[in-house]
């Protein structure tokens, strides 16, 4: 992979290792702040439900990571592919049912890295 799709990946990673966190661990103090739509007495009962999509937030940063530390190109581009596709995939539903924000702030993004990758 090229470095601009690795700074890429990388950020990107950081991304959901920060919405993990938020979702964990930060729902319900930052939550309502984030998420100033909702009425902030959803934040308590949905606490597990958010630190359940943190948890599946983790687990893109960590697919991203890896791909960064594999040593065969091929290999690594495509489990890359594959995490980023998912993070597009997952940003698209996000903006059709939570937030437009969501598009911008994760699909444009992986898709970005997507072809910055595939142009490398």
């Amino acid at each position: 992979m090229n470095l601009l799709a690795d700074v890429l990946i990388g950020l990107i990673a950081l991304l959901h290792l920060y919405i993990c966190w938020f979702e964990m661990f930060a729902w319900e103090s930052r939550g309502p702040k984030v998420f100033d739509t909702l009425p902030r007495d959803l934040f308590a009962p949905t606490t597990a439900m958010a630190a359940n999509q943190g948890l599946y937030n983790g687990f893109l940063a960590a697919g991203l990571i890896w791909s960064l530390l594999i040593g065969d190109a091929d290999w690594s581009r495509n489990v890359a592919a594959f995490f980023l596709l998912c993070v597009a995939i997952a940003g698209t539903y996000g903006a059709r049912t939570v937030t437009r924000r969501i598009f911008w702030i994760q699909t444009v993004p992986a898709l970005a890295a997507l072809l910055t990758l595939w142009l490398a």
